[in-house]
């Protein structure tokens, strides 16, 4: 390119938006890689559900970070920073730059700004807030943590049962709210970050999100659900997807029933990713098939 290359160039959006189509077409113009922040796509046995890049997708692009994990390992997105963190720089140095693509926003933000100096999990608290969860709801752990921390009870995704589950678990085990452990980490500033954000209409990203759930369903998503259901207790599987089927194996609903609602939930969370992104006014809103405005974008900055 015949101006200086950002270090790094982060793609995201809402699930099903299109990211790693444009991130592949990024990644090829730059001569670059990519990093994977998708939380799910980590792990090698939940492929089809977590619509994992198949080999023609990445079209001869490296990606990290896709399919490493087995499904009982558990990463933090500290944990995927520090992992990450030489991958990135190994690439700035011998690419010029690096693409980081994905929906979730935590590891993103860890790779991008860095982490409050937070405690690392406590598997005994947060298996016994889990149970909770799973026997008392989600309000009732919303309601402890507004006692603990009112700060964080009105800030929190309110619908989002990792989000509460990671907040009550610090409280409980620092004995101090967690809003006076955060900081507003600002970003890295040892290399230029260029953010873009996948920009569609709602009614065409719900056609989207219709059609994957379609297309997981006729690979074999219901087959891929029930090998793992002999984990289903582990917190990678309390994913959209696997846990509306796992509710269908237990005979509480149809299988057209599951399957509307995994459509469902996975238009409640990508609209959680969107109220997410629209927080932070560093994210450049583009339609992924513009891949020519984004790369306009990237030279330009």
């Amino acid at each position: 390119m015949s101006v200086e290359q950002p270090g790094l160039i982060v793609i995201g959006g809402p699930t099903a938006s299109g990211k790693t189509a444009a991130a592949v077409v990024i990644a090829r113009e730059l001569g670059t890689e990519i990093i994977s922040a998708d939380s799910r796509q980590f792990y090698s046995a939940m492929r089809i559900g977590t619509a994992r890049p198949s080999a023609a997708e990445m079209d001869g692009v490296k990606h990290h970070f896709i399919g490493q994990l087995d499904i009982t390992e558990t990463w933090s997105a500290g944990q995927f920073a520090r992992e990450a963190e030489p991958v990135l720089r190994t690439l700035i140095k011998t690419k010029g730059s690096a693409v980081l693509v994905g929906g979730s926003g935590l590891y993103i933000d860890a790779l991008c700004k860095g982490l409050d100096p937070l405690p690392q999990r406590h598997e005994v608290i947060r298996s016994g807030i889990q149970e909770r969860l799973d026997t008392k709801g989600l309000v009732n752990l919303l309601e402890e943590l507004d006692r603990l921390d009112p700060a964080t009870g009105a800030r929190i995704d309110r619908a989002n049962p990792h989000r509460v589950i990671r907040a009550l678990e610090i409280c409980l085990a620092t004995g101090k709210p967690y809003s006076e452990q955060r900081t507003t980490p600002t970003d890295r500033t040892d290399m230029r970050i260029v953010r873009i954000a996948m920009d569609l209409r709602r009614t065409e990203l719900y056609a989207r999100i219709d059609a994957r759930v379609d297309s997981m369903i006729a690979e074999g998503l219901v087959e891929e659900a029930r090998s793992l259901l002999p984990h289903r207790s582990l917190n990678a599987l309390r994913t959209v997807g696997y846990k509306e089927l796992f509710e269908h194996f237990d005979g509480e609903r149809t299988l057209p029933e599951a399957i509307e609602l995994i459509k469902q939930h996975t238009r409640n969370y990508a609209k959680r990713q969107s109220t997410w992104l629209r927080r932070d006014p560093e994210w450049h809103s583009i339609h992924p098939r513009d891949t020519y405005r984004m790369i306009q974008r990237i030279q330009n900055v």
